[in-house]
């Protein structure tokens, strides 16, 4: 299955032996990919609907944090379809016409994946709405009163699209899409899984419990578990045999600075943070962001999904406030600033 990458959506500074080691450790169909039972239960049947029709499969909305296999999971529908996946991504799609050539270029059953789709321009959108659900294409020839309309008829596509935000993505898009689907966070058993295979395809030895060790460090979340993984290797491949165990993760993990649940220092920054300057009262999202420094489109799109998902921090009407869980964690209580909880 060739896969023609349009633009690359990677905004990781990885060099190019890493990024070609990230491709190798994404499954390529289902029975290879670990997790997301519910969902791949559904895909399943609705490719199998669609190989029977001999049609495209509807267009498909992936949403859901980072890091849970967006991506992977367009190529894999792509692999049980049978059919070729051009990759690009929202911001890269800057004018109408940048679509029309993407899609004047598409073969039937072609699969486009968009990944941040709803950073799409409007224009743009307007552009995607017929070509969804009409397969035809109105483009604009010439300037002034001499312009006119020319519909052009597309090939039987299907739109992947993937998003963190699916509240920023425009009712009418997200209306046009036949199958909305959130990808889950996955258990640690499945993370454990997932390391052990991807130590094989590394040709790496891991020990049972370094491969658990790491699972509870990922964040619940297969990127940061493959990221890990080859974190650890380079410290075992330098300090010592190569092999992958218990005392060598742990040693590679505090060097790292990432603690028992997977924390990291920017993590425990934020937190800190909030306590220290407003206690257990609500903030906001940008105050936050003035403190630690970050984009608040990170702290809402990375640190925020998994210190929810583990009870550290909580949303309320008012704003985001440490729970006495987060308190604990950091070592402080709600006594060592003075505040009592609403």
């Amino acid at each position: 299955m060739a896969i023609q990458r349009i633009t690359d959506t990677s905004t990781h500074s990885e060099d190019a032996d890493e990024q070609v080691i990230e491709v190798t450790l994404r499954p390529k169909d289902f029975s290879e990919y670990v997790g997301q039972d519910r969902l791949k239960k559904n895909l399943k049947l609705a490719i199998d609907a669609a190989k029977k029709r001999n049609e495209p499969i509807d267009h498909i909305l992936l949403y859901g944090p980072p890091g849970l296999g967006k991506t992977t999971m367009a190529s894999v529908i792509a692999t049980e379809m049978g059919t070729n996946i051009r990759i690009t991504a929202g911001p890269a799609i800057e004018r109408a016409g940048d679509l029309a050539s993407i899609l004047t270029n598409l073969n039937d059953g072609d699969i486009l994946f968009i990944d941040e789709i709803h950073r799409l321009g409007h224009a743009v959108e307007e552009v995607l709405y017929s070509a969804m659900e009409d397969f035809k294409l109105d483009i604009m020839i010439g300037k002034g009163p001499a312009a006119r309309s020319v519909r052009l008829d597309l090939p039987k596509f299907t739109v992947i699209g993937a998003t963190t935000r699916t509240g920023a993505l425009s009712a009418p898009l997200r209306d046009r899409f036949g199958l909305i689907h959130r990808l889950e966070f996955y258990t640690p058993d499945e993370i454990t899984r997932i390391i052990s295979r991807a130590a094989r395809i590394l040709d790496s030895q891991i020990d049972p419990g370094a491969a658990e060790m790491l699972s509870t460090r990922a964040r619940l979340t297969p990127r940061i578990a493959n990221r890990l993984l080859k974190r650890v290797r380079d410290y075992a491949d330098v300090n010592g045999d190569g092999m992958i165990d218990e005392p060598t993760t742990r040693a590679a993990l505090a060097l790292l600075e990432i603690d028992e649940l997977g924390l990291d220092p920017g993590d425990r920054n934020l937190i800190v943070s909030i306590i220290d300057n407003y206690g257990s009262h609500p903030v906001g999202l940008n105050t936050i962001a003035a403190l630690t420094g970050d984009e608040a489109t990170t702290i809402e799109d990375f640190y925020e999904p998994y210190l929810l998902q583990i009870g550290f921090i909580e949303r309320t009407p008012r704003g985001r406030r440490v729970t006495p869980k987060g308190y604990a964690h950091v070592g402080k209580t709600i006594d060592d600033i003075g505040q009592t909880l609403i």
